[in-house]
């Protein structure tokens, strides 16, 4: 039997040749993975980062409707008109009541939902299927029934009016509210509140409870799913030592839902500086600008008032900035600190 015995430069040679063409195939060649990167890649830099530029860009002309034939840079004036006009800032404290009160209430009712369909529950699943359903539920589909809801003779008010809390003229055309709750809104100073609900003094809390309901649905799923990632063990060392189920739940359950209720704050922020669907379906910001938000203003200075398109754009760019540094601010804030190590 013969045995071939190759020469150390051959094999040299042969290996040079195969690394070679390797790091050509390595350098010249298209990466791996890039074929399945790049439509984002093109999708992310060349339209959303490209759009941010260019409304940056407009930001600074003086556009009314339409570009001019010479484009003229205004600079930061149109920023200066938004930080010297009071409806900017009134849509601004919109949007903290607005992040307030729906962040504290998804929070409360999500973690209270969680817990008891943890428990044992009869039917959970059909429990758990209505309690998401209104998010999967587009705005424009339920803005027309939120406003015959919250409507003169809407269903809301038929409502409190059989349960005794308000008598009104079985045809809603001249309503004479006598009852009970009308009675606590006079002694409490909001006598004008009803029997119109879309109305400046409660258009605001109108677009807040919509929003409650049909974002709950969110927060539970968020925090379902975290308190199924808690160890039994834990849960069962503290019921062995003799806490109750709120104890359980404000001691142990609670303090491990830090990071998801962390999340939620940084998704409630977002969401209510981008806020434009129901107040814009529901009250179109009014009446006289009480439930106007950021999104809203927008839109009715570039399509519903001249086609301010440069003021509009410098309104966007705050928005984004807003948005951003809210979420990194409340992200560094979220984090834990480590202890200090001890020198000896």
């Amino acid at each position: 039997m013969a045995i071939t015995v190759k020469s150390p430069a051959a094999s040299s040679a042969g290996s040079g040749r195969r690394s070679g063409g390797a790091a050509k195939r390595r350098y010249h060649g298209v990466p791996a993975g890039m074929t399945w990167v790049l439509p984002g890649f093109v999708m992310a830099v060349g339209v959303i980062y490209f759009c941010i530029g260019y409304t940056g860009y407009v930001s600074l002309l003086p556009w009314n409707w339409r570009p001019p034939k010479e484009e003229v840079v205004e600079g930061l004036g149109n920023f200066a008109r938004a930080f010297s006009t009071p409806l900017f800032w009134e849509c601004l404290k919109h949007t903290l009541i607005f992040f307030i009160a729906v962040y504290l209430v998804q929070t409360v009712m999500g973690i209270v939902f969680a817990a008891i369909m943890h428990s044992r529950v009869y039917c959970s699943v059909i429990f758990k299927i209505l309690i998401f359903v209104p998010v999967v539920v587009a705005p424009a589909i339920m803005s027309p029934v939120h406003r015959r809801v919250f409507a003169v003779d809407g269903p809301l008010n038929w409502i409190l009016a059989h349960l005794g809390f308000l008598h009104a003229d079985p045809t809603g055309k001249n309503p004479a509210w006598n009852g009970w709750f009308q009675w606590v809104l006079d002694h409490i100073g909001l006598s004008s509140v009803s029997p119109n609900w879309i109305q400046p003094s409660t258009a605001l809390w109108v677009v807040i409870g919509i929003q409650i309901w049909s974002s709950i649905g969110m927060a539970f799923i968020l925090f379902f799913a975290a308190m199924g990632q808690i160890d039994p063990e834990v849960l069962e060392a503290a019921r062995i030592d003799g806490a109750g189920n709120i104890r359980v739940l404000v001691s142990v359950i609670i303090p491990q839902l830090k990071p998801t209720i962390v999340s939620l704050a940084v998704l409630n922020a977002i969401t209510a500086l981008k806020l434009f669907d129901y107040p814009y379906l529901v009250t179109t910001g009014g009446p006289a600008n009480a439930s106007q938000f950021l999104g809203t203003y927008i839109y009715s200075e570039m399509f519903e008032k001249g086609g301010r398109f440069g003021y509009a754009a410098s309104m966007s760019m705050l928005l984004l900035v807003l948005a951003i540094g809210v979420s990194i601010i409340m992200t560094v804030m979220s984090r834990e600190r480590k202890p200090e190590e001890v020198k000896v």
